[in-house]
């Protein structure tokens, strides 16, 4: 996987259009809040407008007719506090204010656009986006576009596939740290190496495991959460009515006969919860395994399988964990989610927590900074780690093809 980054690149004075990811969960007063995404953009950002960058700053925020699909003039001020620089919001994407306001831009610069999703070809256009009106009218007045957006990197936008056809492009640190980091992770691991999977998305979670699985990028799995159901199913065990009603609810009928077969195939690798927690009038209850089937939900796992695991893990050279390993917003169930990251934590092996629903509970836990690498990405990781193509990265791999030998490289005087 060749693409190009920041350090091939000689950017003092170049006009630069940075793809990012600030899209933001919203307060009760409609206003974004601050996340992990955008503190990390605001590195990539200040370091271009740092070396004398005139910096165009790109994002969504939420989706057509969502109420979160707001303008981004609050966004500006969150990115201001953490680069500690000025940055001017622009409530237009391509049309002539924006053109106006890049071509007089000066070295340093930080200019916010709108939502590009206020603009409907964003997500309309499915091939040739390099044709889009957005990039016709923008293109020629930059030099380069960065891509930093890994969280958006399986969609295929125009603003994530289309410039890159038409500028010389590379990623942002915050790409280039996601590639790196699990590309390492999936090709070379230090051993053991640990992948901890858990949460309600189950259909993905189980080509990740057949992934890692086939390529022997992990020695064992530990399941939590809904992934852990399938399994129990799939391998014979009535859980109870509660719970399979829950499987039955998001058609897991083609999971259950995947893990059978992964359990025919790798059945000394897959470690199934050897007891749970259940809700018993409003309190924790912890029932072992020889309980099933059981009338109550299955919320969380029980203490002796949290032990299990955390010894796994602690012996561990490398921990990938995505996905909560229980109903971890209802007081009383996060018990499994936060011993199992305080084991990550606490262990010497390298540990990577995925996006989405594992960092949001992550940072509710303050334990973001006490993970090795915790991902910006949900759908963007889990995809990348089952082994599927991100069309963005692969418009910058082709990219790099196109304009490699074309850009100003930065040279290092001796």
């Amino acid at each position: 996987m060749h693409f190009l980054t920041i350090d091939d690149f000689e950017v003092d004075g170049k006009t630069i259009l940075v793809r990012t990811d600030l899209n933001s969960g919203l307060d009760e007063n409609k206003e974004p809040k601050d996340n992990i995404r955008i503190k990390y953009h605001s590195g990539t950002i200040k370091e271009l407008s740092d070396k004398g960058a005139k910096v165009v700053v790109m994002t969504h925020q939420g989706r057509v007719n969502s109420r979160d699909f707001i303008c981004l003039e609050k966004h500006a001020k969150l990115l201001e506090n953490h680069t500690e620089k000025d940055v001017k919001y622009i409530d237009d994407i391509f049309g002539s204010y924006a053109k106006n306001t890049i071509k007089s831009m000066k070295k340093g610069d930080i200019v916010l656009l709108e939502n590009v999703r206020f603009s409907a070809e964003e997500t309309s256009v499915d091939k040739d986006s390099h044709l889009s009106h957005m990039v016709k009218q923008l293109a020629p007045i930059l030099d380069y576009y960065v891509n930093d957006s890994f969280a958006a990197n399986h969609r295929n936008h125009v603003s994530l596939v289309g410039f890159p056809q038409v500028l010389p492009s590379f990623a942002g640190r915050i790409l280039q740290k996601e590639l790196d980091v699990l590309t390492k992770v999936l090709d070379n691991p230090k051993r053991p190496s640990v992948l901890c999977l858990g949460g309600a998305k189950v259909d993905d979670s189980i080509k990740v495991i057949e992934q890692m699985l086939f390529n022997n990028s992990t020695d064992r799995v530990l399941t939590t959460g809904l992934v852990a159901m399938v399994f129990l199913a799939a391998n014979g065990d009535y859980i109870g009515n509660a719970t399979h009603k829950v499987l039955v609810e998001k058609k897991a009928d083609l999971e259950i006969k995947y893990a059978k077969k992964l359990l025919k195939k790798y059945r000394d690798k897959i470690i199934m919860p050897v007891d749970f927690a259940v809700e018993v009038e409003g309190r924790r209850v912890e029932i072992p395994f020889s309980a099933l089937p059981s009338d109550y939900p299955l919320l969380d796992i029980g203490q002796d399988t949290i032990e299990l695991y955390k010894n796994i893990i602690h012996n561990a050279a490398t921990v990938l964990c995505n996905g909560p390993a229980g109903v971890f917003e209802k007081e009383g169930f996060e018990t499994g989610t936060v011993e199992l990251f305080r084991a990550m934590e606490k262990s010497k092996a390298f540990s990577v927590l995925g996006g989405g629903d594992s960092a949001i509970a992550a940072e509710r836990l303050g334990m973001l900074d006490k993970i090795d690498h915790v991902s910006t990405g949900g759908g963007a990781f889990i995809l990348f780690i089952s082994g599927k193509n991100l069309p963005a990265v692969d418009a910058l791999i082709n990219s790099a093809k196109k304009y490699g030998s074309l850009i100003t490289r930065v040279t290092n005087d001796t």
